[in-house]
């Protein structure tokens, strides 16, 4: 490809393309596809399709790209095969799918034949127009519930936001519409381990604790990916980086940043509590420039640039549980940091809803409450929605595709806040054997083979008055295809059994 020309109203897009391969054809890589189709013959030389696994919706989709003249292959040798079609046997770009692992054989040989390997979402912000603004939202857990508050909050005040990544659609697909000014993007760390230059004007990291470490190898890998949400934030004029401190690992991050001379940052940065808390103050805990916390009388405020912020009290915020109080005072940092009115941003966040599959209320049958948390794929996730049930009796539905991560902290917290755990699928015996092996006192321990049974057994244990939430500290894939088709079999048991009035 020729030196790189840039396109002067966009973030960062080169005017040549070259020679583009698209690895994997999830909705991120269908969507890369489709952006790149149109500019087949001006600013895309060739487009390539390494698409992984043959299936039979994938060959459908090759027959229609071949006609507009797209190069197709599949399973792990497609790239060197790609690679042999194109002139010079090498790729300018190549934008893979988050799912697939850089330790596999198909991302490594396009590593080995790319000049540069880009994710779609950084693809997208180069593309994107020069006078658009991003909200990068990142963590372990929680980043779907502030990157849906900011985009929720950002649009009630009139302006043209879009939840995107992640969450959903695919950032370019946004891009490609020409109708969003404000893109908050949910990015995985699958996401970030392929980005380069990306800089939003907002980044957004919650916590950090294990997840993934079967995709990147270790936790330092994994952590490292978090944080280059973060790498780049010097270049971006005005940006500002927002920071769970009363998650360790983070808090590691605020240090740091504290550390660096105003200068040699160049950005601003806003810790979330501190590690008392969401109730603690970093200005007073460590003469921080710029704090968001949750005061004495339970209000969130903000202080940022010199100005406090006082939006509203938690008990107004419709979604549960004091991880969601930070998932709003992020939205709610973002937004301000994007210049929107404080009293703005606190209607904003008084009218946001819970998310599906995120603690959200699914009904009640003989006096119990139900609540599907299907989207606690993890023992962080689970624990956080423990905490929202304080004073309430409460059976816990666990279980699902093992992960095979360490049991301890969710029987200890479970000992003090729970009536009784039903544990159930593949991952059902080994839960079941963490808390029968505990200390007597704990949680009524309870088993099932399936959803179903496990949904069966909760409602024969609760009495009118608990709340039964299917938090399962686990993946879906023994039984279902996602947490959302998870989620939603247990929302329809829920539906079935209120409707008949048993």
């Amino acid at each position: 490809m020729a030196v790189c020309e840039r396109i002067v109203d966009r973030t960062g897009a080169a005017r040549n393309l070259g020679r583009v391969l698209v690895l994997g054809l999830g909705i991120s890589g269908r969507a890369a596809v489709e952006y790149c189709l149109p500019l087949l013959g001006e600013r895309v030389e060739s487009l390539c399709v390494a698409a992984g696994a043959r299936t039979a919706e994938s060959e459908e989709y090759a027959v229609h790209v071949a006609a507009c003249g797209v190069e197709m292959a599949f399973e792990d040798a497609a790239v060197v095969e790609l690679a042999a079609r194109v002139p010079g046997g090498r790729f300018d770009l190549c934008i893979p799918s988050p799912g697939i692992p850089p330790f596999s054989p198909l991302f490594k040989a396009a590593q080995a034949l790319s000049a540069e390997v880009l994710s779609e979402v950084e693809f997208a912000w180069r593309e994107s127009a020069a006078s658009s603004r991003w909200v990068a939202v990142t963590g372990t857990n929680g980043k779907t519930t502030a990157c849906a508050c900011a985009a929720h909050v950002l649009s009630s005040a009139g302006l043209r936001a879009r939840a995107v990544g992640n969450i959903g659609d695919a950032c370019i697909g946004a891009v490609a519409s020409g109708d969003v000014d404000v893109y908050v993007v949910e990015t995985s760390s699958y996401q970030l381990a392929s980005t380069q230059n990306f800089a939003p004007d907002v980044a957004v990291l919650l916590n950090i604790t294990p997840d993934h470490l079967h995709w990147h190898g270790s936790f330092e890998a994994y952590r490292d990916a978090k944080r280059k949400v973060l790498a780049n934030l010097s270049s971006r004029p005005g940006a500002v980086a927002v920071l769970d401190a009363t998650n360790d690992v983070v808090r590691t991050e605020v240090r740091r940043l504290r550390a660096l001379e105003a200068d040699a940052r160049a950005f601003s940065y806003v810790p979330l509590g501190t590690a008392e808390g969401l109730g603690g103050d970093m200005r007073r805990a460590c003469g921080s420039d710029n704090a968001a916390f949750l005061d004495g009388e339970g209000v969130l405020r903000v202080a940022l640039d010199g100005v406090e912020h006082v939006l509203l009290k938690a008990d107004e915020l419709l979604i549960r549980g004091e991880h969601n109080v930070s998932n709003a005072l992020a939205a709610a940092t973002a937004a301000l940091a994007l210049g929107v009115d404080a009293d703005d941003v606190a209607r904003g966040l008084r009218t946001f809803a819970p998310l599906e599959h995120r603690i959200e209320p699914c009904g009640d049958v003989r006096g119990v409450r139900f609540f599907n948390d299907s989207k606690a794929t993890n023992v962080d996730a689970t624990l956080k929605a423990l905490s929202s049930f304080s004073g309430t009796r409460l059976v816990v539905l666990l279980g699902g595709d093992d992960k095979g991560t360490d049991l301890a902290p969710l029987v200890a917290a479970a000992r003090d806040s729970v009536h009784a755990v039903v544990c159930y699928g593949a991952a059902g015996r080994r839960f079941a054997e963490a808390f029968e092996k505990a200390p007597a006192g704990g949680p009524v321990v309870l088993r099932a083979a399936h959803l179903k049974d496990a949904f069966q057994v909760a409602l024969d244990t609760a009495e009118p008055g608990d709340a039964v939430l299917l938090s399962p500290a686990c993946a879906s894939f023994d039984e279902f295809s996602s947490f959302e088709e998870r989620g939603r079999v247990f929302k329809a048991l829920v539906a079935d059994r209120a409707a008949r009035g048993e």
